[in-house]
């Protein structure tokens, strides 16, 4: 019997956590995080408890009770007992964390499969964020045209275009036939041709079953529909915009978007300014260009590129008051008092939680602001109105300029009719019902239920 559970991603956007198991084998399709685990009890710095490894996680039912599953430290304080590893492996689709975080709580005996590019992504996180952490795992690799055998399976990875490099779908075939696993996906993105070759290897299978991604699956979008190309023809004009009146432009987007941070590379290059990233993600970029595939600029190399550092306590810049692995970006430095001097001469990187920095920085109001990630879902959240205080006070311009990592309604409803599954399981969406719309069989998964397929 092949079978499908799902753990996470059911009715909810992110968490996915699907088991397949055919025959004695079973294997896991991502393992991540959901945007809301836990809201009902955590919020801000009330969290799980590190030092109580699963305890704090089974408390709530935030993760699923099996044996076989977990290290043995994480299940100290449980009275889930440790048992020998009893999967074979997990397969990630692509380096964000609702899609890989809980790995961290795995047995490190799991084989844990992943594209090179997203194994680069996951180091480069670990070594620069203090409050991130996969564990140790046995690591496979692998890249397009791979195919993994894992007992009767064989899973075949083809990248995808989404709002991170190093995306996969899956084509896995089972003793019983084939399944088509969508990952995360974009048909509108810089590399949507690698979509369109995924969806043709999944047609070609004419699987059985097919599980979906369902972000953008809604009656009425809440986003707007731009390409990465009509991002960057905005952010040009933009930066044109500001050129003429003498001012710096600031930008936000997903740390780990590398479309975006091109789209403003180049919108910077074009306009002549220099982009102005953080140190972290100067070390992002300088270990993802040991990949070749993904043509990123490299701040040790590339002109173009500058590192804002902020000032430390001492209020120097001295070389001992930062990390080793921010020391060797000290030669691309640049500072609140160069953004002063030379206002027009950057593009700037400013997330969220850097937004202290505009003290600094000083910015002549008029200054300009482009946000370049998905809209608030609620314009009434708390983060969204500390925002606009922030940009009211120093006077900075708001743009809106968003290209969406996945696919809207209608592109998923061409999408699924190509590949024709016999069964379409919806997952990583709120609306799963909508589904039922466009295909005669829609299986919408409650969590922990076992489904053949």
């Amino acid at each position: 019997m092949v079978s499908l559970t799902f753990y996470g991603g059911v009715e909810e956007i992110g968490g996915n956590k699907i088991l397949l198991q055919d025959g004695d084998v079973r294997v896991w399709l991502d393992f991540g995080q959901s945007f809301t685990m836990g809201q009902d009890y955590y919020t801000g710095w009330l969290q799980p408890r590190g030092v109580n490894g699963l305890g704090d996680y089974f408390e709530f039912n935030l993760l699923p009770r099996l044996p076989g599953l977990y290290s043995e430290d994480q299940l100290m304080n449980t009275e889930l007992r440790y048992m020998e590893p009893s999967y074979d492996g997990v397969f990630i689709t692509h380096a964000h964390f609702d899609h890989v975080n809980h790995i961290y709580f795995l047995d490190p005996r799991i084989p844990v499969y992943t594209g090179t590019g997203t194994k680069l992504f996951m180091e480069a996180m670990e070594r620069t964020s203090p409050y991130t952490a996969y564990g140790e795992h046995y690591y496979q690799s692998f890249r397009t045209g791979d195919r993994i055998e894992v007992g009767p399976l064989e899973i075949e990875p083809v990248h995808v275009d989404h709002s991170i490099p190093a995306a996969y779908g899956f084509i896995i075939h089972t003793s019983e036939g084939s399944l088509v696993y969508t990952g995360d996906l974009r048909v509108h993105g810089p590399k949507h041709q690698m979509t369109q070759e995924f969806l043709e290897a999944a047609e070609y299978v004419e699987p059985l079953a097919m599980v979906s991604e369902g972000t953008r699956m809604e009656l009425r979008g809440r986003r707007k529909n731009l390409s990465e190309a009509q991002v960057r023809r905005g952010v040009i004009e933009v930066c044109n915009q500001a050129e003429r009146e003498g001012k710096v432009v600031f930008y936000t987007h997903g740390p780990r978007d590398m479309d975006r941070l091109r789209t403003f590379s180049v919108a910077a290059e074009s306009c002549g300014r220099q982009i102005v990233v953080t140190p972290k993600t100067a070390h992002l970029l300088h270990r993802l260009v040991e990949d070749e595939q993904l043509n990123l600029p490299d701040p040790l190399r590339d002109d173009l590129v500058a590192v804002y550092f902020r000032r430390k306590k001492s209020g120097e810049y001295n070389e001992r008051d930062y990390y080793l692995w921010e020391r060797e970006f000290l030669d691309a430095m640049v500072t609140s008092k160069d953004l002063r001097a030379r206002p027009m001469d950057f593009l700037v990187s400013l997330g969220f939680t850097s937004f202290t920095e505009l003290i600094d920085i000083s910015p002549e109001p008029g200054s300009h602001f482009i946000y370049s990630m998905s809209e608030p879902f609620g314009e009434e959240s708390l983060e969204d109105q500390v925002m606009r205080n922030w940009l009211d006070h120093f006077g900075l311009r708001y743009h809106q300029l968003h290209a969406s990592g996945h696919m809207s309604r209608g592109e998923l409803i061409e999408a699924i009719g190509r590949v024709k599954p016999k069964k379409l399981f919806p997952i990583h969406t709120e609306n799963p019902e909508l589904f039922n719309r466009f295909h005669k069989k829609v299986v919408i998964p409650v969590l922990g239920k076992r489904y053949r397929v």
